[in-house]
C-alpha cells in the first residue's frame, strides 16, 4: 500500500517500530501533493524544504532512543489564518498576501513538541468568511469527490487535502460550522472542540466568541490523537479554560449502548435534500440497533439561530478587521491623497466583496440606533439558545442533525446568492452559538456518490463521547471510504 493512503496512527506505529522513516513519510506526502493539488488547489504555500529538515530531525531523535509522540513523523497542512513563524499567513487575501507569521501559533507549538511534520498552508474563504472556499484569491478549492464542486468552507483546503491524502491530518477553525460543514461535503471527520478547550492563540481573529481550532482526518482514532495534541490550557489565550488534559485516543472505545440521542426532527421538515435525510435517518437505525436510544426533541429556539449568528459574527468581524487599514502590516494602496483616503482605498482594493458586505453589515448593526434593534437582539436570542441547548443535553447525551442540509454543490452556483450560501450553516451554527464540541463524520452517499455527514453535539468538554459514538458507528461499517482519485 502507498504509504499517502495509511492513516497517521498507522503511520506514527510504522515509524516508531522502525519499518519506515520521517523522512520517507514526508517525501512521499510531498510528492503526492505535487502530484494531485493542482486537481484540487488545497494549498496556499508548500515549505518542501523546512518539512524535509523536521523529518531529518525527527529520525535523529528516534536514533536517540527519544520518547516520541503519538502524532510524531506525521504531515500535517495548516489552514492559512494560523501562525506558522516564517511561513505565510494569508487568510486567503489580498490583505495578507506576503505577510511572513513572526511567531507561532499555541496549537503549531504544541504540534512541533509532538514532532508532527508541517508541510504546507492551506486554502480558505477570505478571512474564513464563507461556506464554499470560493472567495480565497488564490483559487477555489475544488472536491476531492468532483472537482467540480466545491469542497465546503471555510475550512475547505483542510478537507480537500485530507480527502485526496494529500496528508493525513489538517488543522482549520470552526466559526459556524466551517470544519465541519467542509467534512460532510469532503468525506472527512471534521471536530469543533469546546469553546475554550483549544488555545486561539495565534489564529486570525473573525468571531472572536465562536472561532475554535480543530482537526480534520479520514477516521475517528486520527481526530482524537489531533485533538489530543492541541488541546488544553493556554495563559496568553484569556477564553482558554483549564481541564483535565485529554487522553481521547487512549481512552477510544465502542459502545453507545443505554445512551440518548435527541433529533429535533422539526427542522428538517422541507430544509434538507431526500439523500441526505434518508442517510441521516439511516445512521439513526444503526445506533438504536447497536444500543442507543433515540427520542424526539424540540428546540424552539433554533428559528433564532442562523440570523442570531450572522449578527453576532458580523459585528466581531467588523471590529476585528479594523486592524488592517494599511498603516502596520499588509497590503497598502499604491495611490492615495491624505490619510483617511489610504484607509478607504486600501480596504476597498484589500478586501473581497464577502468580507466586505460581512465588515458593513456588522457596523451597521453596531451603529448607533441599532446595536439595541439588532446586535443586543442577536446576543439575547444565543443565550436564549444556549440555556435551551444546556437544559436538554440535562437530560439525553446527544443531540443528532445532519451537518449541511445537502451535498457538495457546483462550484459558482451560490456565490452570487448570499443567503442561499448562509443557510448552509443552519444545522452546524447551534454548536458555535452555545460554545458545545461537536463532530461530524460520513454516513452516506447521496445518488452522485457525493458523501453525506452526520452532526453529534453533547455537553461541554464531552468530546471523548462524540468520538466513542462516531468510533463506534465507523467500526460496524468497517470505515469511512475515500474518493476515486
Amino acid at each position: 500500500m502507498e504509504i499517502y493512503n495509511y492513516y497517521a496512527y498507522e503511520l506514527n506505529s510504522l515509524f516508531k517500530s522502525g519499518e519506515i522513516s520521517a523522512s520517507e513519510i514526508t517525501k512521499a506526502f510531498l510528492e503526492r501533493i505535487r502530484t494531485v493539488d493542482s486537481k484540487f488547489n488545497s494549498f496556499i504555500s508548500i515549505y518542501e524544504q523546512p518539512a524535509l529538515d523536521a523529518a531529518q530531525n525527527i529520525d535523529t531523535k528516534r536514533a536517540r532512543g527519544e520518547q516520541l509522540s503519538g502524532l510524531a513523523a506525521v504531515p500535517v497542512g495548516i489552514k492559512d489564518n494560523i501562525a506558522v513563524k516564517g511561513m505565510k499567513m494569508t487568510c486567503g487575501s489580498k490583505m495578507l498576501e506576503n505577510f511572513i507569521s513572526p511567531y507561532n501559533a499555541s496549537v503549531v507549538e504544541k504540534l512541533y513538541s509532538k514532532d508532527c511534520v508541517i508541510v504546507g498552508k492551506l486554502n480558505m474563504d477570505e478571512f474564513a468568511m464563507g461556506s464554499s472556499s470560493e472567495t480565497s484569491i488564490f483559487g477555489v478549492v475544488r472536491n476531492p469527490y468532483d472537482i467540480d464542486r466545491v469542497a465546503g468552507g471555510s475550512s475547505g483546503g483542510c478537507a480537500a487535502a485530507v480527502s485526496a491524502r494529500e496528508v493525513p491530518v489538517s488543522f482549520g477553525s470552526d466559526t459556524g460550522g466551517s470544519i465541519r460543514l467542509p467534512a460532510s461535503f469532503c468525506g472527512t471527520v471534521g471536530l469543533k472542540p469546546t469553546y475554550s478547550a483549544v488555545s486561539r492563540y495565534g489564529l486570525t481573529a473573525f468571531s472572536s466568541s465562536l472561532d475554535q481550532i480543530g482537526p480534520l482526518s479520514r477516521c475517528v482514532k486520527d481526530t482524537a490523537l489531533a485533538y489530543d495534541a492541541i488541546s488544553g490550557h493556554d495563559s496568553r489565550d484569556s477564553t482558554s479554560c483549564s481541564f483535565k488534559n485529554t487522553k481521547c485516543f487512549d481512552d477510544l472505545k465502542c459502545g453507545v449502548n443505554g445512551l440518548t440521542v435527541g433529533v429535533p426532527y422539526e427542522l428538517f421538515s422541507g430544509k434538507i435534500d431526500p439523500s441526505v435525510e434518508e442517510s441521516f435517518n439511516s445512521f439513526l437505525k444503526k445506533a438504536e440497533m447497536l444500543g442507543a436510544k433515540t427520542e424526539e426533541i424540540e428546540l424552539k429556539t433554533s428559528r433564532f439561530a442562523l440570523p442570531a449568528y450572522y449578527v453576532i459574527s458580523s459585528a466581531e468581524a467588523s471590529s476585528n478587521l479594523s486592524r488592517f487599514d494599511g498603516v502596520r502590516y499588509g497590503f497598502r494602496a499604491n495611490h492615495y491623497t491624505d490619510t483617511n483616503d489610504m484607509y478607504i482605498k486600501t480596504r476597498s482594493e484589500g478586501f473581497g466583496e464577502e468580507v466586505k458586505r460581512r465588515i458593513l453589515l456588522g457596523t451597521f448593526v453596531l451603529s448607533s440606533g441599532y446595536y439595541d434593534k439588532y446586535y443586543k437582539k442577536a446576543v439575547n436570542a444565543a443565550r436564549q439558545i444556549r440555556n435551551e441547548i444546556n437544559s436538554i443535553l440535562e437530560k439525553i447525551d446527544v443531540i443528532a442533525l445532519p451537518t449541511a442540509p445537502q451535498t457538495a454543490f457546483k462550484i459558482g452556483e451560490k456565490i452570487s446568492a448570499p443567503v442561499e450560501m448562509y443557510n448552509n450553516d443552519v444545522f452546524t451554527v447551534i454548536a458555535n452559538l452555545t460554545g458545545l464540541p461537536a463532530i461530524s463524520f460520513p454516513c452516506g452517499r447521496d445518488n452522485s456518490g457525493l458523501p453525506i455527514g452526520a452532526q453529534l453535539i453533547t455537553r461541554a468538554f464531552n468530546e471523548q463521547m462524540l468520538l466513542d459514538m462516531a468510533y463506534t458507528y465507523e467500526t460496524d461499517i468497517g470505515g469511512f471510504s475515500s474518493p476515486e482519485l
